[in-house]
């Protein structure tokens, strides 16, 4: 592996890390604010926080042009784009927050990487093939869905789980939105814009809710708040950008996938979760579907290597 790709992979595992440990920080969080106040001030910090890059990437992009000026920009288009992906996260991460209520933030983890499993079925309604793979991805992630959230029991299925799996179905069409949106708006503008939507219908949501808020309680909450604003949307955006311009697909569909690993992790580590056997065969199936689910992905990559 050369340099390049190896440090990819590390800034790609952080990325992961970080994604991962932010379902803690959104759990804790609603200790001290109502959910939709906690995403209405995280995805706004979230907005805040990319700004500073895209105004150098654009003052750097036009600098590489020889001062012709700054690179074509069509605010109807990304502002229409923004709305219309603003709306779809939002409705995906407050279901997503509402869950971590009644759930831990392990299961809502794993839970929430349904999408990884579902963006390619649901590709097949836009004329997109699958193969085998896909479908024994789709199994493995539903026993393992089944054991995470029943533990055996079907009649005592968690609900926060049900909510957390109803929120990956959003999350698999604001995937599937994104990668129509970014072949022609740049994607950190269209984050930026989108993140901008989800905390200002957020926020409107917890004014109508009347979710109590003071400046005792948003000071208890501050980190978890800043970490998940500014580290789990503006860093780990930022490095998973900058990482995939030279991690192989393969490493990064594997590498991906482990958020919900360090969810877990978080969860036990921290919030002292319990970890009993059904949970962690749950995790297992789980992680292995979405593995699966990426089996033509991961093949061509170790292929081309082989043969490179």
């Amino acid at each position: 592996m050369n340099k390049r790709a190896f440090r990819a992979d590390i800034l790609l595992l952080l990325t992961s890390c970080i994604w991962g440990f932010a379902f803690v920080a959104q759990r804790t969080g609603m200790e001290y604010v109502g959910p939709f106040t906690f995403n209405g001030i995280r995805f706004l910090l979230g907005s805040l926080s990319l700004l500073p890059l895209i105004l150098f990437l654009r003052y750097k992009s036009a600098a590489k042009a020889g001062g012709e000026g700054q690179p074509e920009f069509f605010p109807k288009r990304l502002i229409l784009s923004s709305l219309m992906a603003g709306i779809c996260l939002f409705i995906a991460a407050s279901l997503q927050q509402v869950g971590l209520i009644y759930t831990t933030a392990g299961h809502s983890g794993f839970i929430t990487g349904l999408y990884v499993v579902l963006v390619p079925i649901f590709g097949i309604f836009l004329g997109r093939k699958t193969g085998i793979p896909t479908w024994v991805g789709a199994v493995f992630t539903l026993m393992g869905l089944y054991f995470l959230s029943a533990a055996g029991n079907l009649g005592s299925i968690n609900p926060g789980d049900i909510v957390t799996a109803i929120s990956a179905l959003f999350w698999t069409i604001h995937v599937l939105l994104i990668d129509a949106m970014v072949k022609k708006i740049d994607p950190l503008m269209l984050s930026s814009g989108q993140f901008a939507c989800c905390g200002i219908l957020s926020c409107i949501v917890a004014l109508v809710r009347m979710e109590p808020l003071s400046a005792a309680a948003l000071m208890g909450g501050l980190i978890p708040i800043l970490y998940g604003g500014l580290c789990s949307v503006g860093v780990a955006y930022t490095l998973q950008t900058v990482a995939q311009k030279d991690a192989p697909p393969a490493h990064a569909s594997i590498i991906l996938c482990l958020e919900g690993v360090f969810a877990a992790i978080g969860g036990v580590l921290i919030l002292s979760e319990p970890l009993g056997r059904w949970t962690l065969l749950g995790f297992i199936l789980m992680f292995c579907g979405m593995l699966a689910t990426q089996w033509d992905v991961i093949f061509r990559g170790f292929a081309g290597k082989a043969h490179g």
